[in-house]
């Protein structure tokens, strides 16, 4: 069917939100791996994202290798860490995409890509981003057409807006949000056992008050919005050191523990 399937993109691609660092992270694209392995169990996976990465960087350092691997299928994910900095080019993340969709396609590579949801609507402080989100989609949704992209727009999505989606930063999806990405990916493929429902709405919320609503934004910004603004100031990223955590294309066994990443060694 694919006989590889490779990843790339950041760390939302990597799994952050889906385990930690000592136990290490699942994400959606393991999720999605060991679906393609119950269809074809020959399969092997490799998994490029590193977190912190911006799309020119995921393009220079990771597609070369993807290349390389000869995938049958890619999933390329990027563009978040450059939406949420200052000095945003969307010309430029844009470009970056369509190089990797290209030379992905042109190498016969089945490749999965996605839009961004709003994130104003899971992190207030964010909104005026919004204009920044619509225009990158607009630009992905076109490379994607000219390439021939299978392409899942999350943006007009309402249950991608609910907290449950999302793990404590806001920025990385929960568990649930993993699996539902996931989910969609294996739909837009159309593996068997999946289907739309990846899409259903989330139940209700229960309520909450006003106090509690402001005492989950004042740790929100004292837990994550802090070290992330204290990073920038320092020209520091969360993926400094750090490697891909499966470099190498592997058999995938459903219900494999999450792969660890790697910390390479630092030259002093």
């Amino acid at each position: 069917m694919y006989g590889r399937y490779v990843a790339l993109g950041d760390s939302q691609t990597e799994g952050l939100g889906d385990g930690d660092d000592v136990r290490g992270h699942r994400g959606w694209a393991d999720r999605l791996a060991e679906h393609l392995a119950r269809t074809e169990p020959g399969l092997l996976y490799a998994n490029l994202a590193v977190r912190g990465r911006r799309a020119v960087q995921i393009r220079d350092e990771q597609l070369p290798a993807a290349l390389a691997l000869r995938p049958g299928l890619a999933t390329v994910m990027a563009g978040m860490n450059d939406l949420i900095r200052p000095g945003f080019d969307a010309a430029e993340v844009a470009a970056a995409l369509e190089d990797m969709f290209a030379a992905l396609t042109a190498a016969g590579t089945r490749v999965v890509s996605v839009t961004f949801p709003d994130i104003g609507a899971t992190v207030p402080l964010a909104r005026p981003l919004r204009p920044r989100v619509i225009g990158l989609n607009t630009r992905i949704r076109a490379a994607a057409a000219r390439h021939g992209v299978t392409l899942i727009d999350t943006f007009p999505l309402a249950f991608v807006s609910d907290a449950r989606m999302w793990s404590g930063d806001r920025l990385h999806a929960s568990p649930v949000g993993h699996a539902r990405i996931a989910a969609a990916v294996a739909h837009a493929l159309d593996l068997p056992g999946s289907d739309g429902t990846w899409a259903d709405p989330f139940p209700p919320p229960a309520a909450i008050s006003a106090w509690r609503a402001a005492a989950t934004e004042a740790r929100w910004l004292a837990a994550f919005a802090g070290p992330w603004i204290g990073r920038r100031l320092r020209g520091r990223s969360s993926g400094d050191g750090r490697t891909a955590k499966r470099p190498l294309p592997t058999p995938v066994i459903a219900g494999d523990p999450p792969v660890k990443g790697n910390v390479a060694r630092r030259e002093t």
